[in-house]
């Protein structure tokens, strides 16, 4: 890969200043990230959520830590050139914290990362009933400590806020304002599936006049939209965090399930990579191409 942290970073604040929303889908792992890369996309997102249920087989309750995020962050950013969007958590607690937590996630190459206003310990925000966030005044001194630990202007603090669940959208309205005027980059007011949904998102929007990340995998109104509506209604950067592990999840339970029932795989086949295909989505020909090149220059 030629293309460095920084490039990234840089691509990714040229794609949001663009005409179209950017799409970054849900990954967790390295393979995931090279699909995504392979499929088109020019973002990709790690979440959390898929993260927690890969290396520890556990829902998102707050079980990962710093150290085990950035570190699996640097082994999947290093394994693609688009930029990849990462959830930070709460920043993995207070300002000091939070301040290597930046420091963490930049060495690790990441383009932007995502810390919300949630106590500790956070629960994912699609589980039911609302979430417990920090004090207005303790949620913006952790913003402001985030944005002043970046050593690169072009790393992307995107702010979010799970304050709308517990006291209404005018509060994550004016967290998300608070956040914007400490320097975050973007704003991610996070909202469960509703009828209004769409209509919040663009009041958020036309309020704020910053770029906004929305979770698009909500259900409702939302959902239902497609990536070239998604600017017209105030999403500049769409998330879709269930996509890998809803879709791993599903074609692992079938393919165990035929297998048990038919002790063979040999029938599914077509439901399946082939050898060929898995290394061609991993780029083995690149592989050999560059051992070939390095081979044929001996003695040189």
């Amino acid at each position: 890969m030629n293309i460095t942290a920084h490039q990234k970073r840089q691509k990714l604040r040229q794609l949001i200043a663009g005409n179209d929303a950017v799409v970054a889908p849900g990954i967790y792992d390295g393979y995931g990230a090279r699909l995504v890369q392979n499929a088109g996309f020019q973002a990709a997102y790690m979440t959390g959520n898929g993260v927690s249920a890969s290396l520890l087989g556990t829902p998102d309750i707050g079980q990962v830590d710093l150290t085990m995020m950035s570190d699996h962050a640097r082994r999947v950013a290093a394994c693609i050139d688009i930029p990849l969007i990462c959830d930070a958590d709460t920043g993995y607690g207070g300002p000091l914290n939070i301040k290597r937590t930046i420091t963490e996630f930049e060495a690790a190459g990441v383009a932007a990362i995502h810390i919300e206003d949630q106590t500790f310990p956070k629960q994912c925000a699609q589980f039911e009933g609302a979430r417990t966030v920090l004090s207005f005044d303790d949620a913006l001194l952790h913003i402001r400590a985030a944005v002043k630990a970046k050593s690169d202007p072009d790393f992307m603090v995107i702010a979010r806020t799970d304050s709308v669940g517990a006291f209404g959208l005018d509060e994550g309205i004016q967290r998300a304002k608070a956040f914007i005027a400490a320097g975050a980059d973007a704003i991610f007011v996070e909202l469960k599936a509703n009828p209004e949904a769409l209509q919040m998102i663009r009041r958020i929007r036309d309020e704020l006049g910053a770029p906004c990340l929305f979770n698009v995998d909500v259900g409702g109104p939302v959902s239902t939209l497609k990536a070239e509506d998604f600017k017209a209604h105030g999403i500049d950067i769409a998330i879709h965090p269930s996509l890998a592990r809803g879709v791993f999840g599903f074609a692992m339970q079938e393919a165990l399930k035929h297998l048990a029932q038919h002790q063979s795989l040999s029938a599914y086949g077509d439901r399946m990579f082939s050898s060929a295909q898995y290394n061609q989505a991993l780029g083995l020909d690149g592989i050999r191409s560059w051992e070939v090149a390095l081979n044929s220059n001996k003695g040189s």
